[in-house]
């Protein structure tokens, strides 16, 4: 294997986990008094781990972060924010349904990368935490999957 090319994918992951964070920590505050902000809060807990445990793994392969798409990751999510809702000082309905779908967008893209890895066979990496990583990416994407269809049945009502 490249290990450019391992340097290059684990930093592009590291970057989208920052942004990644960045959002469900937005999420989580939005909805902070909900049962889903109590939902959320929890998982923003789990993904600073698994981001963490990716961390862990660069370490362990002798990966260095580049730390402009760390940063990358962290202001793209950011920037995001301002993007035209229709609502100039308030969150939009459709908010909490945007940010769940890009939510879970995320999480599964997360879990691919732990699977990409676990189908590479490296060596040094620990097979069982990489199946512990997937198995609570599935996890994570099936709450927000409930979470997400909820915000979707409150921000778009039927129509008669």
């Amino acid at each position: 294997m490249d290990d450019g090319l391992l340097a290059t994918y684990l930093n592009d992951h590291l970057a989208g986990a920052t942004g990644g964070l960045e959002l469900f920590r937005r999420a989580t505050a939005a909805q902070r008094d909900t049962p889903a902000g109590r939902e959320l809060e929890r998982l923003t807990a789990q993904v600073a781990q698994d981001r963490e445990s990716l961390r862990t793994i660069m370490s362990t392969l002798g990966v260095a972060e580049r730390t402009y798409k760390v940063w990358a990751g962290w202001a793209l999510e950011k920037a995001a924010r301002f993007k035209p809702n229709g609502f100039l000082v308030q969150r939009s309905p459709l908010s909490d349904l945007v940010e769940l779908e890009a939510l879970v967008l995320g999480v599964t893209g997360k879990g691919a990368g732990f699977r990409a890895l676990r189908a590479a066979a490296l060596p040094a990496l620990d097979d069982a935490e990489l199946d512990r990583l997937i198995g609570r990416a599935e996890q994570q994407v099936e709450v927000l999957e409930d979470l997400r269809q909820a915000a979707a049945a409150r921000a778009l009502p039927p129509t008669p």
